[in-house]
C-alpha cells in the first residue's frame, strides 16, 4: 500500500521548470587570482591604507588587550554608557568575581576609560 501512494505522491507534487520571468546576464567581471591577506593591498581600497598598514587595524598594548577581552566578556554584564572601572565594580557588587588584574589595570592609570564599543555604537 505504501508504493501506491508513494507513486500518487509523485504524480500530484511534479515539478514544473519555469522558463519565464527576470534572467541574469552573464557578466564580464574577472575574478582575482590573488587571495586577500593581510598586508595585501589588492582588494583593499586605498583610502583603508594609511601609513602602510590598514586602518582596520588598531595599536595597542598587552594592557589594552586585556581590558577589550574584558569588555568582549558578557559574563559581567554589558559595558555601554559606563566607564570600565564602573562595570567592575558592578560585577563585584553583583558577585560575578572580576578578574583582579581588570581593577589593578584601571587604577593604575595610563588606559582608557571607556569600553571597546564606547564612541563607535
Amino acid at each position: 500500500m505504501a508504493t501506491t501512494s508513494s507513486k500518487n505522491m509523485k504524480g500530484f507534487y511534479r515539478q514544473k521548470k519555469n522558463t519565464g520571468g527576470i534572467t541574469k546576464k552573464a557578466s564580464n567581471r574577472k575574478t582575482p587570482k590573488i587571495a586577500a591577506a593581510l598586508g595585501s593591498d589588492v582588494t583593499q581600497p586605498t583610502a583603508l591604507i594609511s601609513h602602510g598598514s590598514p586602518d582596520l587595524k588598531d595599536d595597542y598594548d598587552d594592557k589594552e588587550s586585556v581590558l577589550r577581552q574584558f569588555d568582549m566578556n558578557m559574563a559581567y554584564g554589558p559595558c555601554l554608557g559606563m566607564s570600565r572601572l564602573a562595570r567592575w565594580e558592578r560585577a563585584t557588587r553583583l558577585g560575578l568575581n572580576p578578574p583582579e588584574e581588570i581593577e589593578g589595570l584601571l587604577k593604575g592609570g595610563k588606559v582608557q576609560t571607556g569600553c571597546l564599543w564606547d564612541g563607535r555604537i
